[in-house]
């Protein structure tokens, strides 16, 4: 026999996700509300079985590269995962928008582009914007050459 659904309300629970409740607010939420202790990987697994997007947005235009890991909360590859989110169609946090969208006329008022390096210890850098960058970033000369880019997560 099935071990008994820890999940109380389905329509509440998919509700806060749609809203864009993080696993952790959720979590607290579900201890404060019913006395239940979950876990953020059991609100990943319910959000897959109720067939609802994914909260990870990939974006290998914005995103090419394989990052390396002690770059991955860098504040450029940061702003690069809320495009990616806001090119998706998903909705950003009022803060989030704000940023992203201070950071973008930064970079259109500098004329410069993301540029990545995973053998530096900054990783990421705002280089100036050259004739073949059609982005916001400048990708890999491999990947030009190739004419696509290799799939990288973008998770937040």
């Amino acid at each position: 026999m099935p071990a008994r659904s820890k999940v109380q309300n389905t329509g509440e629970a998919v509700r806060w996700i749609e809203e864009g409740k993080s696993y952790s607010w959720i979590v607290a939420k579900y201890l404060e509300k019913y006395g239940i202790e979950t876990t953020t990987s059991m609100w990943a697994t319910f959000r897959h079985r109720q067939g609802l997007d994914r909260q990870i947005t990939r974006d290998t235009d914005l995103i090419p590269w394989a990052v390396d890991t002690k770059h991955r909360w860098k504040y450029p590859l940061t702003m690069l995962r809320y495009e990616a989110r806001s090119r998706a169609g998903h909705e950003l946090k009022p803060d989030q928008r704000e940023r992203l969208d201070n950071w973008k006329a930064t970079l259109e008022e500098k004329n410069r582009v993301v540029y990545y390096d995973p053998d530096t210890e900054a990783g990421f850098f705002l280089v100036p914007r050259e004739e073949t960058d059609t982005d916001l970033i400048r990708a890999p000369k491999e990947l030009k050459a190739k004419g696509k880019a290799a799939e990288v997560k973008t998770e937040d």
